[in-house]
């Protein structure tokens, strides 16, 4: 069996073996936007796969693995769905507004008890550190994968991913490992 990487390299040159990547991946990349946009996650799981296929030949397997780079073109259609949310109330009155994206991201957190906590602390995190532990967390990539998503070396990924799991821990008043945790390879 072809590896996501064989497939998407060998993608450029014959559409066909895209599809398996689809199906593959289509689970967690519509997870990544359930999570962060539900109401629009289909239709930007779907603008994503458009994005991926139409941009597979620029993929450098020696940037990154294909996961990560499928999660870089959805990050990239997330940030764009965003931005024309955020034009779209600048010019609804302010009672017709929807909320800050990562609102919705909050409320689907599931921690029952500190989940409030949680929610402040992550919403303290500067921008990057945050995107690098949902990735991690609810993404399951590791954090070199986390790292190529965002754009940050693999080393910078893995100390932000440590000073954002430590600013949780000390909100939470515990001393022991957050079940945020991910390989650290």
């Amino acid at each position: 069996m072809e590896t996501d990487d064989e497939l998407l390299v060998r993608s450029a040159g014959e559409a066909r073996a895209f599809e398996p990547l689809v199906g593959r991946h289509a689970t967690a990349l519509h997870g990544y936007f359930a999570r962060r946009a539900p109401a629009a996650a289909d239709d930007l799981l779907a603008e994503a796969w458009l994005q991926a296929f139409t941009a597979r030949g620029t993929y450098d397997p020696a940037r990154g693995t294909a996961r990560a780079w499928l999660f870089g073109v959805a990050r990239n259609v997330l940030a764009a769905h965003w931005r024309g949310e955020a034009r779209h109330r600048r010019t609804v009155p302010a009672d017709e507004s929807s909320s800050d994206p990562w609102h919705a991201v909050d409320r689907r957190l599931d921690a029952a008890a500190v989940a409030p906590l949680i929610r402040e602390t992550l919403a303290e995190l500067p921008h990057v550190e945050r995107e690098l532990m949902l990735l991690v967390a609810w993404e399951q990539l590791s954090p070199t994968e986390a790292a190529a998503v965002v754009g940050v070396p693999a080393g910078t990924a893995r100390s932000r991913l440590h000073r954002a799991r430590a600013r949780l821990r000390a909100a939470l008043g515990q001393s022991r490992t957050l079940p945020l945790t991910g390989d650290l390879t």
